[in-house]
């Protein structure tokens, strides 16, 4: 069977479980059902211990799914559901666990804030994969030396440009060029945008001390 166009269009494809019924048994399911329960854990840990640990409040138990995906991608925000799908069979370490929960939680919080069009504009998907790339730690300086990525000038901008650019042309059909000029025409905006930080945070502690500022940050103003 052929896929559907929003399939084609808006990277569904990557996570077919969305569009699947349950798995069949026998041992993929068992093999399956192994991945997921290690992705509930590591899903755990990271609600309770993530940078963005208080926003989780928002969110329910059901807004969270560990589901087999597509092996480029390791998670994804299904903003017809509100769901925050993580990809169980591309996950396998808790640090990665924490970077996906912080990123999709930043996409979550854009669809509450902003009423993102995720389908239909792509300067706001745009937006909110360069706020994601900044504020989760995808491109901190540990995890950029790890991938032998280091040196550049203003290399922390260039790696959220880059990972922003992927993230687009992995879940829309669009070509490269397109996609750069709509990521340059919306990127310092969206850069300098560090809600609901305040800053870019730089670790659990720091994160909620700016959360805290950005809470605060009209407070001196209304008591005038």
């Amino acid at each position: 069977m052929g896929q559907t166009k929003q399939e084609e269009e808006y990277g569904y494809d990557l996570f077919p479980e969305r569009n699947a019924g349950k798995y069949k048994k026998g041992s993929v399911a068992e093999s399956l059902l192994t991945f997921n329960h290690k992705c509930q854990v590591m899903l755990q840990l990271a609600v309770e211990t993530s940078d963005t640990s208080y926003l989780v409040g928002l969110f329910k138990d059901r807004h969270f799914a560990c589901e087999d995906c597509d092996g480029t991608v390791s998670g994804g925000f299904d903003a017809a559901t509100s769901q925050i799908v993580l990809c169980q069979n591309n996950i396998h370490q808790q640090s990665h666990m924490n970077r996906v929960v912080t990123h999709e939680l930043i996409h979550a919080f854009d669809h509450c804030r902003a009423h993102v069009d995720w389908f239909n504009n792509f300067r706001h998907l745009a937006c909110s994969e360069i706020r994601a790339a900044n504020l989760s730690g995808d491109c901190s300086f540990s995890n950029e030396v790890a991938r032998f990525h280091f040196g550049m000038k203003q290399h922390h901008q260039e790696c959220v440009r880059g990972r922003a650019l992927r993230s687009i042309l992995a879940v829309r059909k669009i070509n490269r060029q397109a996609a750069e000029k709509i990521v340059d025409e919306v990127f310092d905006t969206c850069f300098n945008d560090h809600a609901p930080f305040g800053r870019i945070p730089h670790g659990k502690k720091d994160a909620k001390f700016a959360h805290r500022d950005y809470e605060n940050r009209n407070r001196y103003y209304a008591n005038l």
